[in-house]
């Protein structure tokens, strides 16, 4: 019975979430720009090179986006 009212109102709130989101992210209705850090791909893979070079000491070298990278721990050739 009340499935009728839940449903109908959850869709409604996706729907308006989704279009405010493409309305402010997307479309930009209060002005500014996408900044270079976020759309420069070299920028992305130079950050990536600077983490990966950072010294580990408590533990052994893990990547530090591992959800991007799916693998959890880089294998070592310190030993």
């Amino acid at each position: 019975m009340a499935g009728k009212y839940i449903i109908p109102s959850l869709l409604g709130s996706v729907a308006i979430a989704f279009a405010s989101d493409n309305l402010i992210a997307d479309q930009k209705i209060f002005g500014g720009t996408t900044p270079s850090t976020v759309s420069n791909k070299e920028w992305w893979k130079e950050t990536d090179k600077k983490f990966q070079a950072w010294p580990r000491t408590a533990a052994p070298p893990v990547v530090m986006n591992p959800i991007s990278r799916q693998n959890f721990i880089v294998e070592s050739n310190l030993n």
